[in-house]
């Protein structure tokens, strides 16, 4: 499709410095389009104050405002904490909500008419894939327009430039223009002193960290938590019933107050390059640990044990934009089924930074004190010898072979 055919585009738009100069740069750029700004609410909070006004200032037509949380707690994250799935280290929070967004996105194109779905991610990055993969499976067909792989600005700088020059507001200082993707899961930081992996993030400047405290700031003395699961679904905190959001709220404030949840990795993305990054998810991280704690409780050992090979692919397909696919929805059928009997209550202790299992009760629990106590037991110790003998028996007959006893 030809620029000047293009009449309507929707906006991924999150106000920040990549979509709020995309705006006049397409009005510029695409022969004046009506441009349709779409911002998911998946969490971000502050981050949507004065967004309408912003975009409208800047050139769109409207801004629409999609409600995803509950969407994207409840298809994507309790589901993949179910399955324990993660990235290397990272708990995939930005790849949480792009699939989510991104099917929001074409369902609005579509109805609206549009000629093209515009974002602003980067070629240098995953959200790209994730965005697209999604458009693509709810309007194949549809043209997409990444102005990073079109346009001549080539950092963040220039991007500031640009938006100086339009007389664009930012809410930060070129010191300070991390790159940023907040939602209710996590915050993640990239950019500046961050891309050398050498320099110690600064935890303890206050205009840093933003979902909690770093460690040593964190109280002296410790936080008792207690999440309730029922089939694997986080239904309670302290006793009190919520929805699974609102346990992931709950769990933000009580991680971190208490400096839970950061990490500082280095990432292999899906383009090919290594990335560093500060990653926020102190409910998230709270929430895997308890989760992880009522499965050794109720879990048999051949399910969990093939569970945790898979919770690698899992995390894969989700932080490579694969979530709307067979094999991920098979994945998930999995899963499911597994959490038949992970019921029950984790109390844990939150301290500096740590998380300190401090009891896990369930009724479907598979652990037997009569079996596993040193006590008198209903273990017959007896029948541990024959068990071994057959056990071991291929190991045996290598020897006699090597020995020339067969």
């Amino acid at each position: 499709m030809n620029k000047e055919n293009i009449k309507k585009v929707v906006l991924a738009y999150s106000g920040g410095l990549d979509t709020s100069i995309i705006i006049p740069w397409l009005k510029e750029n695409y022969n004046n389009p009506e441009i349709i700004a779409v911002s998911g609410n998946v969490g971000q909070a502050d981050e949507l104050e004065g967004l309408e006004e912003k975009a409208l200032a800047t050139g769109a037509s409207k801004l629409i405002v999609a409600d995803l949380v509950d969407e994207m707690v409840d298809e994507v994250i309790i589901p993949s904490v179910m399955a324990d799935a993660k990235y290397e280290t990272y708990l995939l929070g930005t790849a949480f909500a792009r699939p989510i967004i991104g099917r929001k996105l074409a369902q609005i194109a579509v109805e609206e008419g549009a000629d093209a779905i515009v974002h602003g991610c980067t070629g240098k990055g995953n959200d790209q894939v994730r965005f697209e993969l999604a458009i693509k499976r709810w309007a194949p067909g549809m043209k997409i327009i990444a102005p990073w792989r079109e346009w001549d600005i080539k950092s963040r700088d220039e991007e500031i430039d640009y938006a100086e020059a339009h007389n664009i507001p930012l809410k930060f200082t070129r010191e300070t223009s991390y790159s940023k993707d907040k939602n209710l899961w996590h915050l993640s930081h990239e950019g500046l002193d961050l891309e050398d992996p050498s320099n110690e993030p600064k935890y303890t400047d206050p205009k840093f960290l933003e979902m909690g405290v770093s460690p040593e700031m964190a109280p002296d003395v410790p936080t008792y938590v207690t999440i309730d699961f029922e089939k694997g679904w986080p239904v309670a905190v302290d006793g009190v019933k919520m929805k699974a959001s609102d346990v992931i709220r709950k769990l933000n404030e009580l991680g971190g107050a208490n400096g839970i949840g950061i990490i500082d990795i280095v990432e292999n993305r899906l383009v090919g390059m290594k990335d560093r990054g500060v990653y926020e998810t102190p409910g998230g991280t709270i929430l895997y640990f308890a989760h992880n704690q009522l499965e050794m409780l109720t879990v048999d050992k051949d399910t969990l044990h093939l569970k945790q090979k898979l919770s690698v692919d899992f995390g894969e397909l989700i932080y490579n934009g694969k979530w709307f696919t067979p094999v991920r929805e098979a994945l998930t059928a999995f899963v499911m089924k597994t959490q038949e009997y992970v019921t029950g209550s984790v109390k844990l202790k939150l301290y500096k930074g740590n998380i300190i299992p401090a009891g896990t009760t369930s009724p479907c629990s598979l652990y037997s004190e009569k079996l596993a106590t040193f006590d008198e037991s209903d273990y017959d110790q007896k029948d541990a010898e024959g068990f071994i003998n057959l056990w071991g028996l291929p190991t045996t007959v290598q020897a006699l072979r090597e020995q020339g006893k067969l």
